[in-house]
C-alpha cells in the first residue's frame, strides 16, 4: 500500500514549509544558540518523526512503519556525519557564532530542494528500469568504501577554502566584499557584491549536492515509496540546525561513526543488489526490512558506545 496520497503530500509539504519559515523567524536576529534552546528544539524534532512513525504504523501497518523508522535512522545517521563537514566549513570560513545557525538553515533548505529533485528522479528511474536497484546498490557500496577510507584518515582534516571549486568559480564571476554582516549581498562602490556569508552558503550548497547523491539511494534501499523517502529526508534535515549546536561539542568524540556508516551503507547496497537479483532470479534471498532495522540500530549503538568509551578523557570541542 502506497502511503503518499495527494492530500498527505500536500499536508506534509505545507508542514515542512511552515517549519522552515519558523526556523527563518528564529534566526532573523543573529544570536548564539544556547544549549537549552538547542536541546528543546532537538527534542521536538526527534519526537515529531517518532510520532509520525507511530501514525504510519497504525494506519498502514508494520511493514510501512518499519520502513519509515529504518529510513529515518539511516538519514539521521548520515546527517550527523554531515555535521562534521559543516563544522569544518564554518571553522574554515571563520563564521561568527551568531551567524552559524543562519548558514546551517540555508544549507538545510538547499538540501531539502536537492533531495526532492533526486527523489523524483529516483522514483522515475525505478519505475522505468529495474536495473536501477543494481545501480543504486553499486553507488552505495562504492560510497561505503569511501566513507571507510575517510574514517581511517579521520574527520579533523582542515578545509582549504581557496581550493574549493565552488568558491573559486563564485569569485571568478562575482565581486566579494569583506562585510561580515548577516546579509548575502551588499552594494559596494555602486555595484552589488557578495558577502563572505554568501560564499560559505554556496560552499555548503556544494556539499549538499554530494550528500544528496549518497543519501537518496540509501533510503531507496529501505523503501520504494517516494513519499516515505521524502518524509525520512525531511524529518532528518529539519532538526539538523538544532542538533548541530547540541552535538557540536561532542562530535569530535564520535570517532567510530564513519566505520558504522560505512557498514550501514554497505549493508543497504548489498540489500539493493539482492533485491535486483531477486527480480531476475526469484530463488535469490532478500534482506527483510525488519532485519535491516535491527542491524542498523545495532551498528549505531556499538559505534556510539565504542566512540564515547574510547574518548571519555577527551576535552569537548567548543562551538565557533
Amino acid at each position: 500500500m502506497t502511503v503518499g496520497t495527494p492530500t498527505l503530500w500536500a499536508i506534509t509539504l505545507a508542514a515542512v514549509l511552515g517549519l522552515v519559515a519558523v526556523d527563518f523567524l528564529l534566526t532573523r536576529r543573529p544570536h548564539e544558540v544556547s544549549l537549552r534552546e538547542a536541546a528543546l528544539w532537538s527534542a521536538f524534532y526527534i519526537a515529531l518523526p517518532l510520532g509520525f512513525a507511530g501514525w504510519v504504523w497504525s494506519r498502514y501497518g508494520q511493514e510501512r512503519g518499519t520502513e519509515f523508522l529504518a529510513g529515518y535512522l539511516v538519514e539521521k545517521s548520515l546527517s550527523v556525519d554531515n555535521l562534521f563537514v559543516f563544522m569544518l566549513l564554518l571553522a574554515a570560513f571563520a563564521v561568527p557564532a551568531a551567524l552559524q545557525q543562519r548558514v546551517l538553515l540555508y544549507g538545510i533548505v538547499g538540501a531539502l530542494v536537492l533531495r526532492g529533485v533526486f527523489i523524483a528522479v529516483g522514483a522515475a528511474a525505478l519505475d522505468a528500469f529495474t536495473g536501477t536497484f543494481l545501480v543504486f546498490g553499486a553507488i552505495l557500496v562504492a560510497t561505503a568504501v569511501k566513507v571507510f577510507r575517510d574514517a581511517r584518515s579521520g574527520h579533523d582534516k582542515e578545509v582549504d577554502v581557496g581550493h574549493m571549486r565552488s568558491v573559486r568559480l563564485l569569485r571568478r564571476f562575482f565581486p566579494v566584499t569583506h562585510d561580515a554582516g548577516p546579509r548575502l549581498t551588499v552594494r559596494e562602490a555602486g555595484r552589488r557584491a557578495l558577502t563572505p556569508l554568501a560564499v560559505v552558503v554556496v560552499a555548503v550548497f556544494a556539499t549538499d549536492l554530494v550528500f544528496a547523491i549518497d543519501s537518496v539511494p540509501a533510503v531507496y534501499g529501505i523503501t520504494e515509496d517516494p513519499y516515505l523517502v521524502f518524509a525520512t529526508n525531511a524529518f532528518a534535515l529539519l532538526g539538523l540546525r538544532a542538533l548541530y549546536f547540541l552535538l557540536a561539542g561532542a562530535l569530535s568524540r564520535l570517532v567510530y561513526l564513519g566505520y558504522g556508516l560505512a557498514a550501514i551503507l554497505g549493508l543497504i547496497g548489498v540489500k539493493l543488489v539482492l533485491h535486483w537479483a531477486h527480480t531476475v532470479w526469484p530463488a535469490v534471498p532478500t534482506i527483510p526490512t525488519l532485519l535491516s532495522l535491527g542491524l542498523i540500530v545495532g551498528i549505531l549503538a556499538v559505534v556510539t558506545v565504542l566512540s564515547l568509551t574510547s574518548t571519555r578523557d577527551r576535552e569537548p570541542t567548543p562551538v565557533g
